[in-house]
């Protein structure tokens, strides 16, 4: 009885040993179960889109908002007083150098040149009367010289008396007294000549300004005045300024704009080694940008702002840049050779700056940091990061883990690398 109780109390000890030494056993085999289902485990490849890496020649630049300035801007006003009788010309029209613009009623100046060119013919007759004058007294001078001259050499022979060698001295002072006063009249007749012929100039120039011609040739504006409103040199009966009309010159055409004065050094240098080129485009319409050249830079940094202004001549044949308009400038500085540029697409950001994935031979992903440069329209400079020729993800960035493998597929519609241009937008 007592063997058999002791024997059941040994075994009701072991009981709680069984049962840890169970467990135990148990918590080994799921480990074991779990690790190799984690082993076994494989993440499926990442689908992604590629695009090689290229080389190309890009230009650094500095872009810029600028406002478009007519080349030439004149005012046309009267230069005489008179009433607009006739308009040559329609509003808004393409206006050449020349072209007659506006008469002015030129009867009155036509008048005063009839009058003028009168009076010189008078004056003209006055002369020639006072030549004719001028002869006879210079005739009667000489007369009058030779006599005094023989009646001298007479009163010397005693031959006639003094008194009347005096008297023929008298009539002489007093002919060369008259020659001389002919000779004055003379003397006013051609002043007065050129008088008149200065009066009949003037009144000439005055009457080719009532026939009012374009300086320049243009665009023009909204005319100010109409048919039979009288102008002045100081201002019209309709407006309160003296304009007539403004022409603007928009081919060549100008693009104004400013830089910050840190980079005007850059530009400086750059101008130094030849003309720089800029880039201009409209911000609303689509296509290549216009090429023109830097043309000049201001000779002073503004106080306020700390910019400096340039300027940049363009052609302008089909008037597509219109004067007040704003525009995107890109001014390039100089060109790089052989840079290295991909999808602007491809750059991812993290904590650590900028990277791409690279697809290696086997088809596994590189996370490669990258320092980038300016972007060059549908591209962007990789100045450190990427070799040329390199297949570099573009979509699907999401899905890549680094290291892991990828599947590349291939874009809905097939496509070439894009290329920087010229004309990239700005």
């Amino acid at each position: 009885m007592n063997r058999e109780h002791s024997l059941f109390h040994r075994l009701n000890s072991q009981v709680p040993l069984c049962k840890a030494l169970l467990l135990a056993a148990f918590a080994v085999a799921g480990s074991g179960c779990v690790n190799k289902a984690q082993q076994n485990f494989e993440r499926p490849p990442a689908p992604v889109t590629v695009t090689p890496a290229v080389a190309q020649d890009v230009g650094n630049y500095l872009d810029a908002l600028g406002k478009i300035v007519a080349r030439e801007t004149v005012s046309i006003k009267p230069q005489v007083a008179g009433r607009i009788t006739q308009i040559h010309f329609t509003d808004g029209a393409n206006i050449g150098k020349g072209q007659l613009l506006f008469t002015i009623d030129p009867r009155p100046f036509e008048a005063s040149l009839k009058q003028a060119q009168a009076n010189l013919q008078r004056d003209v007759a006055i002369k020639k009367q006072a030549e004719a004058a001028l002869a006879r007294e210079v005739a009667r001078e000489k007369w009058g010289r030779v006599q005094v001259e023989r009646y001298g050499t007479l009163v010397e022979q005693g031959v006639v008396p003094k008194e009347e060698y005096e008297r023929l001295r008298a009539e002489y002072d007093s002919l060369r007294a008259t020659s001389e006063a002919a000779r004055a009249v003379v003397r006013s007749a051609d002043e007065t000549i050129k008088v008149d012929n200065a009066a009949i100039e003037t009144t000439k120039v005055e009457l080719s300004y009532c026939f009012i011609h374009s300086p320049i040739e243009g665009r023009a504006g909204q005319r100010l005045v109409d048919i039979g409103n009288v102008v002045n040199p100081g201002g019209t009966s309709n407006n309160e300024g003296n304009a007539l009309l403004v022409i603007e010159r928009i081919n060549p055409i100008y693009a104004d704009f400013t830089i910050s004065q840190s980079h005007l050094t850059a530009v400086q240098q750059e101008m130094q080694r030849g003309s720089l080129r800029t880039e201009v485009r409209l911000p609303d319409v689509s296509g290549d940008a216009v090429t023109g050249q830097l043309t000049f830079v201001d000779n002073a940094v503004q106080n306020e702002t700390g910019q400096v202004t340039l300027r940049a001549t363009l052609p302008n044949p089909d008037h597509r840049f219109w004067p007040g308009r704003f525009v995107n400038v890109r001014l390039v500085l100089s060109t790089t050779s052989g840079a290295v540029l991909v999808p602007v697409s491809a750059p991812q950001m993290s904590a650590n700056g900028s990277y791409v994935y690279v697809v290696k031979p086997d088809s596994t992903a590189e996370q490669r940091v990258v320092s980038l440069g300016q972007r060059q329209g549908d591209l962007i400079v990789v100045e450190k990061g990427v070799a040329a020729g390199e297949q570099i993800v573009t979509n699907g960035q999401l899905g890549v883990t680094p290291g892991g493998k990828v599947v590349v597929e291939q874009p809905r519609e097939a496509t070439t690398p894009a290329k920087a241009t010229d004309g990239s937008k700005l």
